[in-house]
């Protein structure tokens, strides 16, 4: 019931946002929706930030070995993410201000929307978050059908009055998280704690920070294995192809949404067996998540085979159907990817995530050193074979690091790969 609940929440989160881009993408114009992809991957990159900061370590600690204090920790917790999200606001409002003054023509709508409401789609994140490390998925189920519902009325009401935008677009998404974290935030467990977890565990932080370095650090190289090829192509091209590739990828992107759905399930239950030295039960899970995500991503890349063209067509209205050859090349990636991401998930759990840094880093080097060369000779395809890639190269390195280490650790502690 956890996975069936976790896939419901990963699903229903997913389609709210999916959804509002494919509103854009059907009603503005190309370079409109563009722009809207490019904020959208600037998002993407703060929530990299966010995940790094607040919600891994919160993961990993909170499931591992402060599960014995958990109200004391997420109080922390809370306080921690509100103050990042209202920094991030900030920050993004006086840079929009500063482009107003500096460079009127790289202003747009979506990054105004963007700014106003970062702060509540990052505490949707955490909401969701919250509830697994509880293991009460159901609830983040709960959250993102209200997140869901809301987001839909909401896009159906701005289409009808004309107002759908790249800049009311993430108005709508902010709303339904304010909606969903109004009707679920009081299930959070805060307790009734005599004491703050800084008071419990006075050297938290260096421990934190010990831990957050190297997820923080692969957050920023991440970006360039991923994110950094709509800013190459915003920076080589276009934001005409911008869009064009974004449009792709949110056909792509479902399967990789499950994967992470999988993923909030499995990091806690491995962090959990770490902590407690069941290194048996610990590589028996990797192994059935592993072969999970092969088969998945293998059997959804057969489908986009299959069924791409008609949905591209339905889906878009026929503005995207030149991009069909395309969509089946880009359906490998969650394969290359998420393959690497279960060793990635399982390093974390035993708390080395320096070396998923350095899988980005050679991945984003590969974006560098091969991904650049390709966007120039190639235009858009050259950024799929690019992703393609650098999303090989990642998971190749990740697999070094867990034969390495996992193994290793395995095998002092009585397992076996």
């Amino acid at each position: 019931m956890p996975v069936a609940y976790s896939f419901a929440d990963q699903a229903l989160a997913a389609g709210g946002s999916f959804l509002v881009g494919l509103a854009v993408a059907r009603t503005q114009t190309k370079q409109e929706y563009g722009m809207f992809a490019l904020s959208y991957s600037f998002y993407v990159f703060l929530t990299s930030i966010h995940n790094s900061t607040i919600l891994e370590p919160y993961t990993v600690y909170g499931s591992g070995r402060y599960r014995e204090r958990f109200a004391e920790y997420l109080r922390l917790m809370l306080r921690c993410n509100t103050t990042l999200g209202l920094s991030l606001s900030g920050t993004l409002v006086l840079a929009c201000l500063m482009l107003k003054w500096l460079a009127p023509p790289w202003t747009s709508r979506a990054l105004w929307g963007l700014a106003l409401t970062v702060g509540v789609l990052l505490s949707g994140l955490f909401l969701r978050r919250a509830f697994y490390i509880q293991r009460r998925a159901a609830l983040a189920a709960k959250a993102s059908l209200v997140f869901f519902l809301t987001v839909a009325s909401g896009v159906w009401l701005a289409t009808r009055a004309h107002i759908l935008n790249s800049f009311s677009a993430f108005l709508v998404l902010g709303l339904g998280w304010i909606v969903a974290g109004a009707a679920f935030g009081r299930e959070l467990a805060f307790g009734n704690p005599k004491q703050r977890f800084h008071e419990l565990v006075p050297r938290y932080w260096q421990e934190h920070w010990k831990y957050t370095r190297w997820v923080l650090a692969t957050a920023f190289v991440f970006q360039f294995a991923t994110q950094g090829y709509y800013w190459l192509l915003a920076g080589l091209l276009s934001v005409k192809e911008v869009g064009e590739l974004r449009a792709m990828y949110q056909l792509v992107g479902p399967v990789e949404q499950v994967l992470v759905a999988v993923s909030f399930i499995v990091l806690p239950a491995l962090a959990s067996h770490y902590a407690a030295k069941r290194m048996g039960s610990f590589l028996s899970l990797w192994k059935w998540y592993a072969l999970a995500t092969v088969g998945l991503t293998g059997l959804f890349a057969l489908g986009v085979r299959i069924l791409g063209r008609p949905a591209m067509h339905v889906l878009y209205a026929g503005k995207f159907d030149n991009l069909v050859p395309l969509l089946y090349l880009m359906s490998l990636s969650p394969l290359l990817v998420g393959t690497g991401n279960t060793m990635v998930n399982a390093l974390n759990a035993i708390e080395k995530p320096k070396l998923a840094f350095y899988g980005f880093l050679c991945s984003a080097a590969t974006t560098f050193g091969g991904g650049i060369p390709l966007v120039i000779r190639f235009g858009l395809r050259g950024a799929v074979y690019g992703m393609l890639l650098s999303g090989a190269t990642y998971t190749v390195v990740m697999a070094i690091g867990f034969l390495l280490n996992v193994n290793n650790n395995a095998r002092q502690k009585g397992g076996f790969v």
